[in-house]
């Protein structure tokens, strides 16, 4: 029996069924609109999946400097830090010379909103090591001078002192248009190390969750900005002392309310989570490290987060309590790539005086070295500043520094593509991106050679553009965001509705 409240009540239904429908559809749109997912955007430098790789974007195949460039700015300052695009924004990281200091000879003072909070006590400067290197040691030659202006070579830690006054900045530009919408001073402060010749004092890249931006200057502080660019906190870590004042560049790593911040150094190194809100410490934890600048992979397996930390020995701790789970020694020397995940297993490699490829599983713990959780190793070609790109379970990676390009089956470590030279291409600091059938590699001198995803060796396009270009590319929808070394290049094909307009004008 039907009760008479419900007879009342099931004319209605279908206006209210209507009314909700809609009101969640709008709600839907809304929330679309304003709240852009992930993978549509990339939101870290290794992008939305953190490996190098879009699942959504479709990029150009060919560009010029006459062809397919929608805009192109001048940055102030320098940097070798890769742009990260959320919504319609592109948010770069720059060092802009301001001037000499007024005491060359000490440490130069922050700004007052950076001078208010103490230096960390707890990280103790190590004694300078010298040079041991001579002017930077074997194999730090650069990029041989191209169109972008790059030094002949290198040019190499251990050189003066810096003078200038430099502002450490942070800039948003409408990725659309390329039209700056606001730069914020984040400190200004006086290097204290003159960094490698190829290095900037803005080689670290930001990172958002979609609400707010957190920057890592190293030694100069790390800080949380919102979209509009207000300072929201800013934490001081100390300062580093690096290998032969090679500078710093390791990006930091975000996960859920956790900032993770890598400090290898030839001090005390250490690894410490931040509270996204705050900026406070949740935990840090000592690293038995020399000077690394790789950025950590956070990725969750089995319930657990895990921090995955590459260095001489790869290290995992946990994301909850800064918990040492596992390590696995062999990787060689200065390590600069930063790690990929594949299914149950996490790959890093390093490419500097030796080649090491590791696949560790994410179950192990304890020391792993030549123990079965480690599922695979290769030893004869590995990066040394660029990191790999995953792409459909194919791991894409250059040799050492050089235009010289391999990819294996990332599950077993199976050569698929080696070591195939990539001429038009000297050196390499860019990682490579993939999307969709392509793999994007990027060198110093402006060049980049568009190949296809697969089993064989294919050049679809090779591409130049006047600027050198050290950071790695960002692929967003239809179009690729390159940082140069003096310009922002957004790449994509010219609208229908704009070539339409064209052609009707010529007529």
């Amino acid at each position: 029996m039907v009760h008479y409240r419900y007879l009342l009540i099931m004319p209605c239904l279908p206006l209210l069924v209507v009314a909700i429908t809609l009101a969640n559809t709008d709600s839907a749109a809304t929330a679309r609109a304003e709240t852009p997912t992930r993978a549509e955007n990339w939101p870290h430098w290794r992008g939305p999946l953190e490996n190098g790789s879009s699942s959504t974007a479709d990029p150009p195949l060919t560009w010029s400097e006459e062809e397919n460039v929608r805009w192109k700015v001048e940055i102030p300052g320098r940097g070798g830090s890769t742009p990260i695009v959320w919504g319609d924004r592109v948010f770069v990281l720059s060092a802009l010379p301001v001037g000499p200091a007024a005491e060359p000879e000490t440490e130069s003072a922050a700004t007052p909103a950076a001078a208010e909070e103490p230096r960390d006590a707890t990280a103790e400067p190590a004694p300078q090591r010298g040079d041991r290197d001579g002017r930077g040691g074997r194999g730090d030659r650069g990029g041989r001078g191209g169109r972008g202006g790059r030094p002949r070579f290198g040019g190499f830690g251990g050189n003066a002192r810096p003078t200038q006054m430099h502002q450490f900045l942070v800039i948003a530009y409408d990725r659309h248009s390329g039209e700056k919408i606001w730069q914020t001073v984040a400190t200004e402060q006086v290097p204290h190390e003159p960094g490698h010749g190829t290095n900037t004092f803005a080689s670290s890249s930001p990172v958002t969750d979609g609400q707010h931006l957190f920057v890592n200057f190293g030694s100069r502080g790390v800080y949380c900005l919102d979209l509009d660019g207000n300072l929201v906190w800013k934490r001081d870590l100390g300062q580093m002392q690096t290998r032969a004042q090679f500078g710093e560049a390791a990006s930091p790593a975000l996960h859920g309310n956790r900032l993770v911040v890598p400090w290898d150094h030839e001090g005390q190194s250490f690894l410490t989570a931040l509270d996204t809100a705050t900026g406070e410490p949740v935990w840090k934890v000592d690293r038995d490290e020399r000077t690394t600048w790789a950025t950590p992979l956070i990725t969750e397996h089995e319930g657990q987060a895990q921090v995955i930390t590459n260095g001489s020995i790869v290290r995992s701790y946990s994301l909850d309590s800064g918990e040492l789970l596992w390590q696995c020694g062999g990787q060689v020397e200065n390590p600069i790539p930063s790690p990929v995940r594949i299914d149950d297993q996490v790959i890093c490699m390093t490419g500097y005086r030796g080649n090491a490829i590791y696949a560790i599983r994410l179950d192990a713990r304890g020391d792993v070295a030549d123990t079965d959780s480690v599922a695979w190793t290769r030893f004869d070609a590995a990066p040394y500043v660029a990191s790999p790109a995953l792409h459909d379970g194919r791991l894409y990676f250059t040799k050492s520094r050089d235009g010289i390009f391999s990819s294996v089956d990332a599950v077993t470590g199976e050569s698929v593509i080696s070591q195939q030279r990539l001429t038009a291409i000297r050196s390499i600091y860019a990682s490579p991106v993939a999307a969709q059938d392509r793999v994007y590699v990027t060198g110093r001198e402006g060049t980049t050679v568009v190949l296809r995803h697969g089993p064989e060796f294919e050049i679809l396009a090779t591409n130049q553009l006047d600027d050198g270009l050290d950071a790695s590319p960002a692929l967003v929808g239809d179009r690729i965001y390159l940082r140069g070394e003096k310009h922002l290049y957004c790449i994509g094909e010219p609208d229908e509705e704009a070539s339409d307009e064209s052609d009707r004008e010529s007529e």
